[in-house]
């Protein structure tokens, strides 16, 4: 007789849990089901971010019709069954199994430092675990004190394995691993080597004892001694909502809600990276140079004094055009608003720029020309849901790492396809489907490349391409005039890996694309973007069944700083001189300049040829990160008044004739743009250091001094908003939240409003090799740095001290360079010297240097924005 099965299509299940009933969807546990109807079941080793195990087995219940109890945790519900999660011999076996692990458990917990916060000690506390029957002799396992950053006690860890499965599973690593068996079972690395990983922390979040605790907040107090401020981080453009916990005017500790956007997910930065508040190195005091060239401290009324006084004497005899600004994508919105309006309105300069310049703002520019809309098209967590992620030109854990927590979201839990098109391999190629590695500076030709595959298998996303964008013909004009032999000569990646990698960038139809530094700092960076954006509209990326679009900058606000016009060619909101400078002007009872001003080299050849004799510079240091350092350095030297407001005293900074010192992100109340354009509120968590005040407070009393008729000082923050809000037309005003006075949501285009556009992309030709500097150099950020900020963390330099070059062994070999091996790098310009790095992640011919470094000076051999140089390089 023949079998017949029928296929059950339900796709929920209603349960009945203590009584009441709740319908859910068919693989939700009985712990999920529960939590629905707000049941509480006891756990110790479950994390809603991760996968069950079931170790702990304290969430017990009893499943009617079964005989023995289940653990809700990681037991789908079936539709129709009846749960009880608390009965006295449910308690008791709870209790029982608290007992059994507490027989190997130290009572340490007056000097644990997770005591106040332990869920062991909860979870004891709520089953009332008084006493224990069971006993056996304690023995002390080694703890480990050699681990950097982390201290791991074993003798404490109950073996739930939440840290082992959020360092694999979200953070992407298996640093830490179950090792032995029985009673010696402990969690370690695998090789009992000390620990050598990301060091982002979130073990110790996960962990529900002291086994794993932060090694440079241990002993600093206890949890509920200190006071705890909801923040955004400072650090990278991924915007992760953290918590500041402070005492006697100090950040202590960072963390993070697992209740947050960013999951409790955060990377060495944003855990670890505070130190860099508490550094030694902050400026605590103003400071004026002397006569005799010498910094000297000073008060507040003498600074502001001198620089209000000295702007003054310049724009009355050379006008407000001989003064020019750089902003800083680490301040708030607010602070880039007022320091522009400053310039613009009590100044009278649009000669305004900061270091985005050199990437983010031209590609910024590509990209709102074709779609209409800057930064990326949709929240980050929209990755989570792709089908495909393609990303090029990035190291997504050194450039932003919230948004490499995603990738591997949607690469392991919803099975997308990854494609990475990168110069060098990265922590990410684990779990990529396709790794198109191109010689360094052919970013343009990869992305057309991919695009021409993507339309040579008729790949594209018609329906998407008909509905909402023109141009198409364009574009396919453009590429039909290369070949696939002169994309292969030009990255070195076949057809074949092309066509391949063109099906999976479809796969599913929900494509989301992701492009970095090396896109933006691209020799060819207008064709490299608008190959981007264009392979974003064949997929169907940006449109309404798409993942987004997602430009990559290392800073946390430099997407806010461009949104309120800290760049020469656009007024806040990105509105033309032509359209609106009557219009600002009005609202600031100030004569706008109607033109462009000049960009950031522009201002240093204005510094130059006698035209710019004055620089305000407001958190940053021009002599770090821009190129041609000797040149910038002479520039600086010319200037007749040079104005620097920064955390520290930077290289720049021992120029100025005088010197303000700025409050850290924690030391103030504002808001954050991150890339992916969530607009963030946060408030103050501690006071300034020394004397050092918010860039608000700084630029509100230096705009009084210069221009008392244009003076700001008597705004609100209300006023404020409200002002930016009006003028930009980029946000919503919303209500009230926490940590802040008003929050907003920015504004989104829709392509109904206007069609994306497709653009003409032809790469240029690549330069041919120089027999003189045959090596390739590429200057960019790493995973345990970010900027030059996280540099004055001593937590940070704990793990990446200094600089380096990194070469691959067969080029090394070549030059009987060894680990840790002088190496000199030569470009046109000038030399440096730093360690040799051995690594498989660089191909040959190529060399890859940390950006971070202040005393590496890699820019003495860069020479404009691209972030590649042609070198040479020589043992010693």
């Amino acid at each position: 007789m023949a079998h017949t099965e029928t296929c059950d299509t339900k796709t929920t299940a209603t349960v009945t849990i203590d009584g009441k009933q709740v319908t859910v969807p068919v693989g939700t546990t009985i712990l999920e089901a529960a939590a629905q109807l707000g049941i509480k079941i006891p756990t110790l080793c479950w994390l809603k971010k991760v996968s069950t195990t079931g170790a702990c087995r304290i969430c017990v219940v009893k499943v009617e019709g079964v005989e023995r109890f289940m653990t809700a945790c990681n037991t789908p519900v079936k539709d129709g069954i009846v749960v009880i999660t608390s009965t006295p011999e449910i308690e008791a076996t709870r209790k029982k199994t608290l007992e059994l692990m507490l027989v190997n458990h130290p009572l340490d917990c007056p000097i644990c430092d997770a005591a106040g916060e332990c869920d062991l000690q909860d979870t004891c506390y709520g089953l009332e675990v008084d006493k224990n029957k069971y006993t056996a002799e304690l023995e002390r396992l080694p703890i480990r004190y050699d681990w950097r950053l982390l201290e791991s006690d074993p003798n404490r860890c109950i073996l739930c394995e939440k840290c082992v499965k959020v360092c694999r599973e979200v953070v992407g690593r298996e640093a830490i691993e179950i090792v032995d068996r029985g009673d010696r079972t402990i969690i370690d690395t695998l090789t009992r080597e000390p620990l050598d990983c990301d060091f982002c922390g979130n073990c110790i979040n996960a962990c529900p004892t002291g086994t794993l605790i932060s090694k440079p907040f241990k002993f600093r107090g206890r949890p509920w001694t200190f006071e705890v401020t909801k923040s955004i981080c400072a650090f990278c453009s991924s915007g992760c909502e953290i918590e500041y916990h402070a005492k006697d005017g100090r950040i202590e500790r960072v963390t993070s809600s697992d209740d947050g956007y960013n999951k409790g997910n955060l990377c060495i930065n944003g855990r670890f990276g505070y130190a860099a508040f508490n550094s030694s190195g902050r400026l605590t005091a103003p400071l004026i140079k002397d006569a005799s060239g010498h910094q000297q401290k000073a008060t507040w009324d003498q600074a502001l004094g001198v620089a209000a006084g000295k702007l003054k004497q310049i724009i009355s005899a050379s006008g407000g055009s001989a003064v020019a600004g750089i902003g800083s994508p680490r301040v708030t919105n607010e602070e880039s608003y007022l320091f522009q309006k400053f310039l613009r309105g009590a100044v009278g300069t649009n000669n305004i720029d900061s270091e985005a310049r050199l990437g983010f703002l031209p590609a910024q520019v590509i990209q709102f020309g074709m779609l209409g809309y800057s930064g990326g098209t949709l929240p980050m967590d929209a990755i989570e849901q792709a089908t495909a992620v393609i990303v090029i030109g990035a190291d997504l854990k050194g450039e932003s790492a919230g948004f490499a927590y995603r990738v591997i979201q949607a690469a392991t839990r919803n099975n997308a396809k990854l494609i990475l098109a990168n110069s060098r391999a990265t922590s990410m190629n684990k779990f990529a489907n396709s790794f198109l590695q191109c010689k360094p500076g052919s970013e343009a030709w990869l992305v057309a490349g991919l695009n021409k595959a993507i339309l040579a298998e008729g790949l594209q996303n018609s329906a998407f391409i008909q509905k909402n964008s023109a141009g198409l013909d364009a574009c396919t004009t453009a590429l039909d005039a290369i070949s696939f032999e002169q994309v292969t000569a030009a990255t070195g990646i076949t057809e074949a890996a092309l066509r391949g990698a063109a099906v999976l960038a479809v796969n599913g139809g929900h494509t989301a694309v992701i492009y970095g530094a090396d896109v933006i700092r691209s020799a060819d960076l207008p064709n490299a973007v608008k190959g981007v954006v264009n392979l974003a509209l064949l997929t169907g990326a940006v449109g309404e069944t798409g993942a987004g679009i997602y430009p990559l900058d290392e800073k946390n606000n430099t997407q806010g700083m461009l949104d309120m016009g800290v760049c020469p060619e656009y007024l806040p909101g990105y509105h033309t001189y032509e359209r609106m400078a009557a219009t600002f002007g009005t609202a600031w009872n100030a004569a706008v300049p109607a033109a462009p001003g000049k960009d950031l080299f522009q201002i240093i050849e204005g510094i130059e040829n006698g035209e710019i004799k004055a620089l305000y510079v407001m958190g940053s240091d021009p002599l770090h990160f821009m190129p041609d350092r000797n040149r910038v350095l002479k520039a600086l030297q010319k200037l007749e008044l040079l104005i620097v407001q920064d955390l520290f005293l930077t290289e720049s900074a021992r120029l100025a004739t005088v010197v303000l010192p700025a409050a850290t992100g924690a030391e103030k109340a504002g808001s954050f743009t991150s890339v992916d354009n969530r607009v963030q509120c946060f408030g103050c968590a501690v006071a300034p250091a020394g004397q050092a005040r918010s860039d608000a407070e700084i630029l509100a009393k230096l705009h009084g001094l210069v221009a008392p008729v244009t003076a700001i000082g008597g705004q609100t923050p209300e006023e404020l908003h409200h002002e930016m809000s009006g003028l930009t037309g980029l946000y919503r005003e919303t209500c009230d939240h926490d940590g802040c006075r008003m929050g907003r949501v920015k504004n989104r285009v829709a392509f109904n409003d206007k069609p994306a556009a497709f653009a003409a992309a032809i790469p240029a030709a690549v330069p041919s090799a120089d027999n003189s500097y045959p090596f390739s150099l590429t200057v960019g950020p790493i995973l345990h740095h970010n900027g030059s900020m996280s540099t004055w963390s001593e937590n940070n330099l704990l793990v990446a001290g200094s600089c380096y070059a990194e070469i691959c062994f067969v080029d090394a070999a070549k030059a009987g360079i060894a680990a840790n091996d002088n190496v000199k790098l030569s470009s046109a310009l000038g030399s440096i010297v730093l360690p040799a790095k051995l690594s498989d992640a660089q191909q040959p011919g190529s060399v890859f240097v940390p950006a971070h470094f202040r005393e590496a000076q890699v820019n003495l051999l860069l020479k404009n924005a691209v972030g590649t140089v042609s070198v040479k390089v020589e043992k010693g």
